[in-house]
């Protein structure tokens, strides 16, 4: 994943496979992971603290004091992914080419928007991560506005506070309260562990069906 990070649960964190860290949350009776999100640009998995932002459907009052994202963007730092709410319903971009420019150049690792992005083929040419629900073309002019920055968001069926962390991939996504993040990477990496040794008993001929038998159904108790 990403690189160097001066926060070590966010290094710890982006060592890890998001389905062990899946599993990990499993274990520990807490949400799972959000699915259905898909890498519309220059894919990879990323991971870091959450910066949120809320957005709804119509114009702001009073007219915009901001364009959307932008406060986020400039709270953001390497070890910060953006994670947006844009569940209006309403067929127009939370995230755009500009905004992937400006947090490329910041070093944040990634976005991740519950809801559709635009500019795909700008955020590729920077090399800037976006995971989205889906891509349009329409702008969010006269259609959607920023109403909340840094506040508790509903993404998928879990809500992400500021400063949770949060990983995904091509398999899905993980959010972590910050409150539990000891608990769910100890787990991870015992859980990643132990695939290890499963796959070295692969790799030295042991039957698949005994190596996953043996070990796998029990991986998480």
């Amino acid at each position: 994943m990403a690189s160097q990070s001066p926060d070590p649960n966010v290094k710890r964190l982006r060592a890890l496979d998001i389905c062990d860290l899946s599993d990990a949350l499993d274990a520990l009776g807490l949400p799972a992971s959000v699915t259905g999100l898909v890498g519309t640009s220059a894919m990879r998995p990323i991971a870091g603290r959450a910066v949120t932002v809320k957005l709804i459907a119509g114009n702001a009052p009073g007219g915009a004091s901001r364009h959307l994202c932008t406060a986020a963007v400039e709270a953001a730092d390497a070890d910060s992914v953006i994670v947006i709410e844009q569940r209006s319903g309403l067929d127009a971009a939370a995230w755009g080419g500009i905004l992937s420019r400006a947090a490329k150049y910041r070093g944040i690792a990634g976005t991740i928007v519950d809801g559709p992005t635009r500019d795909i083929e700008e955020a590729n040419t920077v090399g800037y991560t976006v995971y989205a629900r889906n891509t349009t073309a329409r702008t969010a002019r006269g259609r959607i506005h920023e109403a909340e920055c840094q506040t508790p968001i509903k993404f998928g069926d879990i809500v992400v506070s500021p400063g949770d962390y949060i990983a995904i991939d091509r398999s899905g996504c993980v959010v972590i309260p910050a409150a539990r993040i000891a608990d769910v990477l100890g787990r991870a990496e015992d859980i990643f562990a132990r695939s290890e040794k499963m796959a070295a008993a692969v790799a030295q001929g042991a039957p698949v069906s005994q190596v996953m038998g043996g070990n796998y159904e029990t991986m998480l108790k």
